[in-house]
């Protein structure tokens, strides 16, 4: 049994916690928002995570987990001590580390010798001697530093923690990632050692790929559009190429959230300022925020005009299964509506609490019907299994004007328009051979 200490109680730090805690080691959470803690204490949850929540209250019953606010307290007596603060974008596109730089300085003050601390957030390449430096300004006790990247999708964090498809170590100092090593052991996940540097670099190299293999389904979708092909039967014939693979080439309305918008300007900055030139990394991110704009220019032309329409948003969070908005496509949709006059509404099954704070001039519908009664348009923004179920025909009935913009592709286009819909989805048109020039 290990005394970890988790500095930071968002979705990495929670999640890493409950699962080490669910291995047998006592986990101290650490966190300087009072609230946050004590939430926590009282059995409750911060964010919305899939079963993250019992997973706590069950370790927490057993002693396994706990909440501080206190460096003081928690640690001293800590064997690993695991950094899971945020990193957030600065305005010129590179990290801030003001957060992990901040926790690093309060450590130093407590840290007992031979402590290992784990670098969870994800750090530019080269931060770990940053960290070291640091500490060891403050302290001449021994103690190492891994970096340890997280892989975790929002919305499947706890099982992506129990069964991670690889454990990513780097550290110049073999004994200390050996014991990291063995923290993880029980869970028999793939093994990669390296040198710190190249593990931090895999995490940014990791989001990289996977947004690009989105912005490359919506610039296909876009080509579609124009052809008249089927993006959706494009991506099933790619993806069964065991070279290329199914996953993350569902056309939409692109990526978002508090990992690949951050890491994609992140690495693009530190290419830049580094004498690279990452024309791809810039593509990448045009293409994604192209998207965005797309569903906005159907809607005005669908719709004739957006002054005064009312435009109902299906989903806010920036993919389902939580309610995080963070550089959510939903953020910039709104933006977009409200300049050119259109009065919007939204409804979402896990993210309303946060979008009445994020979109003061947004009107929080309780469900996709009240959404719908007296709309011009809906736009599918989160693709929520609820939402597949919707009976389209009840809901056009309630509408003003029947658009149904489908910017995440979850609809039949028959079923939409027999239910009286103008439908449009992302790179699904009506397949128009007259209309294709051939050279």
């Amino acid at each position: 049994m290990a005394q970890v200490v988790i500095i930071g109680a968002g979705y990495v730090g929670l999640t890493t916690g409950a699962c080490l805690a669910s291995l047998g080691n006592r986990v101290l959470c650490l966190d300087i928002d009072e609230d946050r803690i004590e939430t926590l204490r009282r059995g409750g949850m911060p964010i919305f995570e899939p079963g993250l929540k019992e997973l706590i209250q069950s370790e927490f019953a057993q002693g396994r987990i706990q909440f501080t606010t206190s460096y003081a307290e928690a640690i001293p007596a800590a064997d690993f001590i695991f950094i899971a603060v945020n990193t957030p974008q600065s305005v010129n596109g590179q990290a801030n580390m003001a957060q992990v730089e901040a926790a690093v300085r309060e450590l130093a003050n407590y840290i007992r010798p031979g402590a290992i601390i784990v670098n969870k957030s994800t750090m530019p390449v080269g931060s770990m001697d940053r960290v070291i430096e640091i500490i060891s300004r403050s302290t001449p006790r021994p103690f190492a530093v891994v970096a340890n990247p997280e892989f975790l999708r929002e919305g499947s964090a706890v099982h992506d923690s129990m069964h991670p498809d690889r454990i990513v170590l780097g550290s110049s100092d073999e004994g200390a990632r050996q014991r990291v090593a063995d923290l993880f052991a029980p869970l028999q996940a793939p093994l990669l050692l390296t040198d710190p540097r190249t593990a931090e670099m895999i995490k940014y190299a990791s989001n990289a790929f996977l947004a690009t293999k989105i912005s490359f389904i919506n610039e296909i979708a876009q080509i579609c559009d124009r052809l008249g092909a089927d993006v959706a039967q494009v991506a099933r014939g790619m993806g069964l190429d065991p070279r290329i693979g199914p996953a993350y080439l569902n056309a939409g309305i692109g990526w978002g959230g508090s990992c690949f918008p951050k890491d994609m300007r992140a690495l693009e900055y530190l290419a830049s300022t580094n004498g690279a030139h990452p024309q791809l990394l810039r593509a990448v991110i045009e293409i994604n925020r192209d998207q965005r704009i797309h569903v906005v220019r159907l809607a005005r032309e669908l719709v004739d005009g957006l002054r005064g329409a009312r435009v109902g948003l299906l989903g806010l969070s920036f993919k389902p299964n939580t309610d995080d908005m963070r550089d959510a496509p939903s953020l910039e949709i709104v933006s977009l509506l409200e300049s050119e006059g259109a009065l919007v509404r939204a409804y979402d099954p896990a993210a309303s609490e946060r979008a009445r704070r994020l979109l003061p001039g947004v009107e929080i519908c309780a469900s996709a019907a009240e959404l719908a009664s007296g709309a011009d348009a809906i736009i599918v923004v989160t693709e929520w299994d609820e939402f597949r179920s919707l009976d389209l025909a009840k809901l056009g009935r309630s509408m003003r004007k029947r658009v149904l913009i489908d910017g995440r592709n979850i609809y039949d286009s028959q079923v939409a328009r027999e239910a009286g819909f103008i439908y449009r989805a992302i790179g699904r048109a009506e397949p128009a051979p007259s209309r294709v020039a051939v050279a």
